[in-house]
């Protein structure tokens, strides 16, 4: 009887060792629990480089917690990320987050992070120096119904353009804005929906033509550009973890309001490190000019910007937003 009890007693602790490994994959190191924040190297998405350059989030989540941050080079791939479990939260565009929402993704609004910034721009290859001159030509953004992409769409509806997506004579692709510069002048594109820095870093350093400045293109400086978000499931699960995130969010805002030039130098050093491109001085200062960072989120816009990509065929249905945004955690 007591060897069979020695032998139950192994048995059940080999089975605790092995449920132990099996979680271990989604802890940090020293047993602590790991917080994933992701975000992309565009000025836009600054509120995460102060944030990581100044250790807030680990100050905000102390000692149980170990935050990585990992970037991405569009909506799709963030949002997946997410979907999966491989980030907790972090900062997007609203397009993505839109789209997934409206096709069953737990994903919650839970701050704003900066509006404006996006430009529609032309290469100096193309010769194209106003909007009518976009007729029949190939134009780029990070990815397909993107921020980017529905604000030009939206846009060009006034002029009678359309993407050949939906029956119109401009061609649409996707691509890194890190690398617009190289294919303007290669000519395998003739223009783009760009959000900052790139926008002035084509103007300023390639002759690029801006066609519409981000206070013209529609949804302006109301449409939140970048925005924080996380899963329902976090907010039902740990409250307070999704409350400390946004704060440190919240704070990062703050900083970057009452130290401008701080703040662009961190920018400049983050976008090198994540792109081998080290921004002028002078891009940066142009860029900074087009973009409000803020936490707030103005749901009549996100509607409106919503029902636009409904009616451009990015989403299947007509889209109701209004358990998008959790706004409980803004202070």
């Amino acid at each position: 009887m007591k060897k069979g009890w020695l032998i139950i007693s192994a048995l059940f602790l080999l089975a605790m060792g092995v449920l132990t490994g099996c979680g271990s994959s989604t802890s940090g190191s020293n047993g602590k629990e790991k917080v994933v924040i992701g975000y992309f190297p565009n000025i836009d998405h600054v509120p995460a480089m102060v944030a990581r350059e100044k250790a807030l989030y680990e100050k905000a989540l102390g000692d149980q917690y170990e935050v990585e941050y990992k970037t991405f080079p569009d909506g799709g791939a963030f949002m997946t990320a997410l979907k999966t479990g491989d980030i907790q939260g972090g900062l997007v565009g609203p397009g993505p987050a839109m789209n997934n929402y409206v096709s069953g993704a737990d994903v919650k609004v839970v701050a704003g992070a900066s509006s404006g910034g996006t430009v529609i721009i032309a290469s100096k290859e193309s010769g194209i120096t106003s909007v009518e001159g976009l007729d029949g030509a190939t134009f780029i953004t990070p990815g397909v119904g993107c921020t980017h992409d529905v604000q030009m769409e939206t846009f060009l509806q006034d002029y009678g353009l359309s993407s050949a997506r939906i029956g119109g004579s401009m061609k649409h692709v996707t691509g890194n804005p890190a690398q617009y510069a190289g294919m303007f002048e290669s000519e395998s594109v003739d223009a783009a929906a760009v959000p900052e820095p790139w926008a002035s870093l084509l103007s300023i350093e390639h002759g690029a033509n801006i066609l519409v400045d981000s206070n013209e293109i529609s949804f302006g400086t109301t449409l939140p550009n970048t925005i924080f978000v996380t899963s329902g499931k976090l907010i039902d699960e740990n409250k307070d973890l999704v409350q400390k995130l946004v704060d440190a969010h919240q704070e990062s805002v703050d900083f970057i309001s009452e130290n401008p030039e701080e703040s662009k130098d961190i920018a400049i050093n983050s976008i090198k490190e994540l792109t081998n491109q080290e921004l002028s001085k002078g891009v940066i200062d142009s860029a900074w000019e087009r973009i409000r960072f803020t936490h707030e989120v103005d749901a009549e816009v996100v509607q409106e910007f919503a029902n636009s990509s409904f009616e451009l065929k990015f989403l299947k249905e007509k889209p109701d937003f209004k358990d998008f945004i959790d706004s409980q955690f803004v202070n």
